[in-house]
């Protein structure tokens, strides 16, 4: 166990190259071979020890050559410029995997395959997303425009919808998986178009995710 505990109660979008629920959610492979990814947290409640974190917002840009396990990742973490400086380092240790148990949750396993994580980025973050409607905008001026949307029936036009549930994950319990679209900027360009999405409700603490 961690000496500093902390808990995020919120909503996230993850976006990345995967093909329409992304086969690294049942432990397969990546799609194209490779893993980028855009995401994003409104933090609705929080706190890291007495520092509280409601209201807050974090994003990052994530790329890895091959499959996430092995490694040689790069991470772009970006703050809620209206962070205080106390807010700012609990949110980057969170985010960096540290006052974590190991394996716990997916930002300290992630933090174990970066070969490089940018200097983190304190900007305005706007963010706005709908779960259960499989939407979201996400747009960091300068470095990320991303949005996501509901996968449509390829004959009818209608929204489908589909979930995943991960009663063992390190990140959400159920996800709404739709589709997105995103395009970055330096230091870690990457561009999306149509491809995996998905949109939860965030439990999580240094033990891991509330199921």
């Amino acid at each position: 166990m961690t000496e500093t505990r902390w808990t995020i109660r919120g909503r996230e979008f993850v976006h990345c190259n995967c093909a329409y629920g992304c086969p690294c959610q049942f432990n397969a492979l990546p799609t194209n071979g490779d893993c980028r990814a855009v995401a994003a947290i409104d933090i609705e409640e929080g706190n890291h020890g007495e520092t509280r974190l409601d209201g807050l917002r974090i994003a990052v840009v994530l790329a890895w050559p091959g499959p996430i396990h092995e490694g040689d990742g790069q991470a772009l973490p970006i703050v809620d410029e209206r962070a205080s400086p106390e807010q700012r380092e609990a949110l980057l240790r969170i985010m960096s995997g540290e006052d974590t148990v190991p394996g716990a949750t997916f930002f300290q396993v992630f933090s174990t395959t970066y070969s490089k994580v940018h200097d983190p980025i304190f900007a305005p973050i706007d963010f706005e997303v709908d779960v259960d409607g499989r939407t979201a905008r996400l747009v960091v001026p300068g470095v990320i425009e991303a949005r996501g949307e509901p996968i449509r029936n390829p004959v009818s036009g209608e929204e489908h919808r589909a979930r995943i549930n991960l009663p063992q994950g390190f990140e959400y319990d159920t996800a709404e998986i739709g589709r997105g679209w995103a395009e970055t900027q330096e230091p870690l360009r990457i561009s999306l178009a149509d491809s995996h999405a998905q949109f939860a409700p965030l439990h999580i603490t240094e033990s891991g995710v509330v199921h």
